[in-house]
């Protein structure tokens, strides 16, 4: 006879489940679970272990553990009552998924090796939007369009103070929003150090002190995130060059500044230290935003390129050295000389240190944890969420994850729906996306039809003597009904999420145009766009219906 006690049951149909499970071993005669004692009673003819038993129930995603075992645990002081979630990480997904899980429980370890919060708050998401915000007023103070009778000026950048305002933002909001949250958690435990899996249901944590030690859990998440990726250009590697990280941490504007990247980072971090003083080079592998609609690279190209900012198209460097405080960089396309280098080439997931083969947890050939809609990875008892894994990195969608995970962990199902993820890129126009562009609707058997509105048609833009953008949406031919929208303006992130939303809903462009849309505003464009598509608006009153 073994007994063995059970966790994450949340009703009698669990029970059923799991005696289903149990009785299907080879060996077994009998097993009854009892649902209110959480415990299940096994009887078996032949030499059955109970490691076979256990492998069983945690097969379905619910915690095991032998009786004998859980009371000498608790003998010894190191059990309590509930279920054991462990989560390696601290930033968004992590700490949705803590809260969520204590909250629904579960008393939950949470194990981070380095600052606490993770990117979003400390080198990612805050400090970067007040670096551009800060370098957006740096150029309206420069120039703007009421120059004529507001003077401009040609204002002084004290890098190092603007360091300190942003810094002591970000300290403040993790102090708020991590620290103290988890202390007043008293279902939280958090660990610093870096953990490893040693099996399937058992954590080795090692500390910056060099003291080990191990935890055993029921479930556990993975919220590790994801890294710069350097890529291997020779010499690159022996040289002092920046990521995002090395870059928003600086208290120095450098003279020249080289890029390497054409997306989201580079562009934005490009056009920041542009406008705050640096001559700014940037090497774009292929066009800039080259996996959007074409319309965007080539538009944000005119538009970086009227700031001063140099776009060499088409252009790898080949090698790399560092010599007397300059970079040399060798390209296909001549020589670039720069007195700092940022690497912004996309991110890795960190994962490689966690021993996941252990784990029995699979992943891409990148590194990225692969996941189902439920969060759940190869091994039923491992969930991951966030920047580790391959959905889209976006902090909304990483929060999200965690928060389903932490209930998919304590025998709930929740699933993460990302058919409508809107994407922001926040440069000046910014850059916003949500759905299918007419290339990928095509690539999906769809027959698409576009309308493209300039701002120049936006009466928003108009009184803001700024028309720079377009927004474009994409419909299904014979339906009308919306796919995707691109949007490049000024407030594009603010445009966005209303597309957003009648995509969600399954509007067409007729409906959409239709809605009411406050007058003066820049989201009015998306009613206008939609108009488009059976009327033309150059030829209706600034708020016609």
């Amino acid at each position: 006879m073994h007994e063995i006690k059970l966790t994450g049951m949340t009703c009698p149909s669990c029970a059923s489940h799991v005696q289903a499970a149990l009785a299907q071993v080879p060996g077994v005669s009998n097993a009854d679970v009892n649902y209110p004692k959480a415990l299940a009673r096994v009887e078996v003819q032949a030499d059955v272990s109970g490691t076979a038993l256990l492998s069983a129930v945690t097969a379905l995603g619910y915690g095991a553990e032998l009786a004998d075992a859980a009371v000498r645990r608790v003998q010894s002081g190191a059990a309590e009552d509930g279920l054991h979630v462990a989560i390696l990480g601290s930033g968004g997904a992590a700490m949705a998924a803590a809260l969520r899980a204590v909250e629904r429980g579960a008393r939950v370890t949470l194990i981070e090796r380095s600052t606490l919060g993770g990117t979003c708050v400390n080198v990612g998401c805050v400090p970067s939007k007040i670096f551009i915000r800060a370098a957006q007023v740096a150029r309206m103070r420069q120039s703007s369009p009421f120059d004529e009778g507001i003077a401009p000026c040609h204002p002084a950048i004290d890098r190092g103070a603007l360091f300190a305002q942003q810094q002591g933002r970000v300290e403040e909001l993790r102090q708020a929003k991590y620290a103290s949250i988890l202390a007043g958690t008293p279902g939280i435990t958090l660990i610093r150090g870096s953990a490893r899996f040693e099996s399937q249901h058992r954590l080795r944590i090692m500390n910056s002190d060099g003291q080990d030690q191990t935890i055993d859990f029921d479930r556990c998440l993975i919220a590790t995130g994801a890294g710069a990726a350097v890529p291997p250009i020779p010499g690159l590697a022996q040289t002092p060059y920046w990521t995002s990280t090395e870059a928003l941490e600086s208290e120095q504007i450098p003279e020249r500044l080289a890029v390497i990247g054409s997306s989201v980072v580079a562009m934005e971090l490009a056009q920041a230290f542009a406008r705050l003083g640096s001559r700014v080079t940037v090497l774009a592998r292929r066009t800039l935003f080259y996996r959007e609609d074409p319309a965007i690279g080539e538009h944000m190209t005119a538009v970086l390129r009227e700031e001063g900012i140099e776009i060499l198209e088409n252009t790898q460097a080949h090698r790399v050295t560092h010599e007397n405080g300059e970079f040399l960089l060798q390209t296909g396309n001549g020589e670039v000389r720069a007195d700092r280098l940022l690497v912004a080439a996309g991110r890795r997931p960190n994962t490689g240190e966690l021993g996941l083969d252990r784990a029995g947890v699979e992943t891409s050939a990148g590194g990225a944890i692969l996941v189902d809609d439920q969060l759940r990875t190869s091994a039923a008892h491992i969930y991951a969420a966030g920047d580790c894994t391959d959905q889209p990195q976006y902090v909304y969608v990483v929060a999200a994850a965690g928060t389903r995970a932490a209930i998919n962990m304590t025998g709930g199902t929740a699933r993460l729906d990302l058919r409508v993820v809107p994407a922001v890129v926040f440069t000046d126009p910014q850059v916003a996306t949500v759905g299918l562009s007419e290339a990928e609707a095509r690539a999906q058997g769809l027959k698409p039809e576009s309308r493209t509105l300039g701002l120049e048609n936006v009466p928003r833009a108009l009184a803001n003597f700024d028309a720079r953008g377009f927004i474009k949406l994409v419909a299904e031919a014979d339906s009308g009904r919306l796919l995707g929208a691109q949007v490049v303006a000024p407030e594009a992130g603010e445009i966005i999420q209303s597309a957003a939303i009648a995509l969600r809903a399954g509007m067409t462009v007729t409906e959409l145009a239709d809605q009411l849309f406050p007058y003066l505003t820049m989201v009015e464009g998306i009613k206008l766009a939609a108009q488009t598509f059976s009327q033309d608006v150059a030829k209706l009153s600034c708020c016609a219906g």
